[in-house]
């Protein structure tokens, strides 16, 4: 599998963003062991310490632990710790920055209700 990386930020926080998606949609459970720095390394075509450093900020965000000998292991409770992180930054950042867009653009609370009604239709 290909992953496609962007040229805005460095790959070593790209990726620990996408462990913590995994943990967050179930893909990485409380307890499992992350894939070996040489297994992503190698998977990727990525450098070891690119591997290594995203890893660290995961256990310096205590969302992971290593197991001497054993490897990397999601931490109980990481996914929610993730969770809260996500709902707060929504919350205070990325929810204000949309209610100012929608005041821009003059959607209505009607229109804004009808398209999320839409959308849970042609997604439920």
């Amino acid at each position: 599998m290909q992953i496609q990386w962007d040229d805005s930020q460095p790959i070593y926080l790209q990726l620990r963003d996408r462990v913590q998606n995994m943990i967050l949609e179930g893909n990485l459970a409380e307890g499992e062991a992350l894939p070996s720095v040489r297994t992503v390394s190698a998977e990727y075509q990525l450098n070891p310490i690119t591997v290594s450093k995203a890893y660290q900020l995961l256990v310096d965000d205590q969302l992971a632990e290593k197991k001497r000998g054993l490897g990397m292991f999601v931490v109980d409770g990481a996914k929610d710790k993730l969770l809260q992180q996500e709902r707060e930054v929504f919350l205070t950042t990325e929810l204000p920055a949309l209610l100012r867009k929608l005041k821009r653009l003059n959607i209505t609370r009607e229109e804004l209700l009808d398209a999320l009604d839409k959308e849970e239709l042609d997604n439920g």
